[in-house]
């Protein structure tokens, strides 16, 4: 019989309630026994078995708790996880790793020193376009790729209604914070640790208060070009993905659909979870067999869920862990100099970053 990992989950905001709370509901190797809300039961109302506490600090005296998945404001994932690992519980922490590098490193070191998994939630590995161009770029079917732009645009001419923290002055706000993780892990999967960083980070809209657009370029030794973008005034959507190399181009407009149904409170259970709609099939444009060819290609399909199955196998079955506290630590350190080669208006070299094996 398999072990049962049981998991307190801290924070039911759109965090918990849509990206973890749904699959460690689903998944059988998981058993969600409390969620920590400081002054609701809203996680009762659609897990009507768990049990609700008020404090991080009583959930960790629970000896009944294995694994505890934080969720929280990037202003409290420093030292709710560090408080974590040292109640001796494994962790899950929720992009930013932190909101600055010397948290970051603490936490690592933290992770190392207490022997128990800790893992970075990285779900944009888990998409079935990122999925798709990981398996286009091993097979070779653009040569050595030159240049890769990916996208995570949005359109809101308005601030949010319910004044949320990503938009308020707050440690980790703003859209560099909020979205720059995802779209850095996935070039640092693909590609490697890049040599220099360049970034334009502004705020786009009149109200803004906090960064609402950047534009980051990696450059690496071999020529390539990585270039991630976001935006909140991108009312007409480009291609979310562009890639080109020395054989042919790829090209992927639309959003994997997974976040969208979540947010229905669609439960992740279903044979075709993940599915993309045909009109979003990718365009490959490239050279095989001696013959130019474009054609769409399926995308494959994509579940968060499977972050929690690969954890489970090392939790349970030491398995090498895919989203290392290292990982973490890298996108929080070219965060950092980022934001610093904004400010100055200059290229810098991508130093003090973690040699640690990425899984694609």
């Amino acid at each position: 019989m398999e072990k049962t990992i049981r998991v307190g989950l801290v924070g039911y905001g759109m965090s918990g309630r849509v990206f973890h709370a749904p699959f460690l509901h689903t998944l059988p190797q998981y058993e969600l026994k409390a969620v920590v809300e400081r002054n609701k039961n809203e996680a009762e109302k659609v897990f009507p078995y768990i049990e609700t506490e008020r404090s991080i600090e009583d959930l960790l005296k629970r000896e009944d708790i294995d694994l505890v998945v934080i969720t929280t404001p990037n202003e409290t994932h420093f030292p709710y996880a560090k408080a974590a690992l040292l109640a001796g519980k494994h962790v899950v922490l929720e992009k930013p790793f932190a909101n600055n590098s010397s948290e970051a490193a603490e936490l690592v070191k933290l992770g190392q020193q207490t022997g128990k998994v800790f893992s970075v939630y990285q779900n944009r590995r888990y998409v079935g376009d990122f999925n798709t161009i990981s398996q286009i770029i091993k097979d070779g079917l653009l040569g050595e790729v030159h240049e890769y732009i990916c996208h995570f645009d949005r359109y809101r001419d308005a601030p949010k209604p319910d004044k949320a923290w990503r938009e308020e002055i707050r440690p980790g706000s703003g859209v560099f914070f909020d979205l720059g993780p995802h779209l850095i892990d996935q070039a640092l999967c693909l590609f490697g640790l890049p040599q220099f960083i360049t970034a334009f980070i502004k705020h786009q809209r009149p109200f803004a208060i906090v960064d609402d657009y950047f534009d980051v370029r990696l450059d690496y030794a071999n020529g390539l070009t990585v270039i991630l973008k976001s935006g909140m005034l991108v009312r007409e959507m480009g291609p979310r993905y562009a890639i080109h190399g020395t054989l042919g181009s790829y090209l992927k407009y639309g959003d994997d659909p997974q976040e969208e149904l979540l947010k229905k409170g669609t439960m992740p259970a279903a044979a075709d979870w993940g599915m993309e709609p045909e009109s979003q099939h990718g365009i490959l444009h490239t050279l095989t067999g001696g013959e130019v060819v474009r054609k769409t290609i399926p995308t494959q399909a994509g579940n968060y869920g499977n972050f929690y199955t690969n954890l489970y196998k090392t939790i349970a079955n030491g398995a090498p862990l895919s989203e290392k506290p290292e990982h973490g630590y890298n996108t929080i350190r070219l965060i950092e100099l980022a934001i610093e080669s904004s400010n100055k208006k200059c290229t810098l070299p991508c130093i003090e970053l973690l040699d640690a094996p990425y899984p694609f």
